[in-house]
């Protein structure tokens, strides 16, 4: 059997500047207001699509103590129009001493830049670059 590939979210809007994301799961996911905004959206994705694929290799070796990534970047309106640039995924990582946690430390690395390179599809998708198409349907 082939492969779903197709991914969509529907973002209704329930009030003025005020939106809510919908996935065919039934996630829900307010933006705007004191909630996301769009860029921030878009930060998080990056974050979270990485985090996830370090996240796996490190929890298969050591539960972390901590494990935090941040992502941030510079927005920018320029004659090209409103953009994002300097974007940066910073990995904060703890693990427990011991031989778990010290395998746990010398995979990280690797797993960050598989991430980076290969596996996430957000900032794979961001770094290459991908046309988006808009209609208008009654």
């Amino acid at each position: 059997m082939a492969e779903d590939t197709h991914r969509s979210v529907q973002v209704e809007r329930v009030d003025t500047g005020r939106y809510l994301a919908r996935n065919a799961r039934g996630g829900t996911l307010p933006i705007g207001g004191d909630d996301f905004t769009p860029v921030e959206l878009l930060l998080a994705a990056i974050g979270g699509c990485t985090a996830t694929d370090a996240d796996v290799v490190v929890s298969r070796r050591v539960e972390p103590e901590s494990f935090t990534v941040t992502v941030s970047g510079d927005k920018i309106q320029d004659e090209d129009g409103n953009r994002m640039e300097n974007l940066a995924v910073t990995f904060q990582v703890r693990v427990p001493d011991g031989p778990e946690g010290d395998h746990a430390r010398t995979v990280l690395p690797r797993a960050v830049a598989l991430s980076h390179d290969r596996l996430c599809t957000v900032s794979r998708t961001v770094e290459l670059g991908t046309p988006v198409h808009v209609t208008i349907e009654d």
